[in-house]
């Protein structure tokens, strides 16, 4: 096994999300001093436009007191609907484009049923043909802009059970971020995951799940906001999933690109103080990562 590899952070790790109701917003310089604090050089934007301006100039001016890096952003689009693609390309595009002038190498895509997150509906053979022809248009798009488009595996989207996960990797080239979290959610084995489709791996979210969380959430009981906040994501080495076998598996494919320490957690109550809370969490993840001989490096 590798002895060290590249690790960045997440502001989801530390409640930052875009969800109305998710929790508490800790702000950036205490996100990104923490960070930097674990030794982390690179983290993903957080919530587009809502957390740091859409600008390259204030993105670079708030991680650079922390020496930190870009690595990307996850941006959610519509995609299985014709009439809505050049929207779509624009927003990817937009995006994209700032990203790129930030420093970022990543364009991380989920596929949405609408911009509110609904739940997602079943595709026919001409909507999975729309879905196909827009994810190969966005990996162009931002190509072009010096990206890497990867598919991100999510609950509540349209790229969610394994089936789905499957038929879109037949039908597109697109390269896959890897997250053992979301595909245990969506009852798709990680280790199966990467035996099938590891060759396309292109990015990695390093995350543990709760299976019996994973579980109330699959019933319906819980909303993912509430299965989050009921514990659904624990530091690395702490849930169901088996990341010393996963990272293992990547080594022996050879994967080399980054790793991005993501514990979705949602801040209810007073925030924590400076050093605790989420940072906790996150040390502890690094911690399993150098016992099994996956430090920072």
């Amino acid at each position: 096994m590798s002895t060290d590899r590249h690790l960045a952070g997440a502001p989801i790790s530390w409640g930052v999300c875009e969800v109305p109701g998710w929790g508490a917003m800790l702000p950036p310089d205490r996100v990104f001093g923490e960070m930097a604090g674990l030794g982390l050089t690179a983290t993903e934007l957080g919530p587009v436009d809502d957390y740091l301006p859409l600008d390259a100039a204030a993105i670079r001016s708030a991680l650079a007191p922390h020496g930190l890096q870009l690595l990307g952003g996850f941006v959610p689009l519509v995609l299985h609907d014709a009439a809505l693609r050049e929207d779509a390309l624009a927003q990817a595009r937009r995006v994209a484009s700032v990203m790129a002038d930030a420093g970022a190498s990543v364009f991380v895509l989920a596929i949405v049923q609408d911009a509110d997150w609904s739940a997602p509906q079943p595709l026919d053979d001409d909507g999975w043909a729309t879905l196909a022809a827009g994810v190969d248009a966005v990996a162009t798009a931002t190509a072009e802009l010096g990206l890497t488009t990867v598919v991100h595996p999510h609950q509540g989207t349209l790229i969610e059970r394994r089936a789905e996960v499957d038929r879109l990797a037949s039908s597109s080239e697109v390269a896959w971020c890897l997250d053992p979290g979301h595909l245990a959610l969506g009852g798709y084995d990680p280790l199966e995951f990467v035996a099938a489709h590891g060759d396309r791996v292109a990015h990695v979210h390093l995350k543990d799940v709760d299976l019996k969380v994973a579980a109330r959430l699959n019933a319906g009981e819980l909303t993912l906001m509430a299965a989050v906040q009921a514990g659904l994501f624990v530091p690395l080495g702490s849930g169901d999933a088996d990341i010393a076998a996963l990272v293992a598996a990547l080594d022996a494919r050879g994967y080399d690109g980054w790793m991005v320490l993501e514990q979705d957690c949602a801040i209810t109550g007073a925030a924590p103080e400076p050093g605790e809370g989420p940072v906790r969490d996150a040390a502890a993840s690094l911690e399993f990562l150098r016992t099994i001989g996956a430090g920072v490096r």
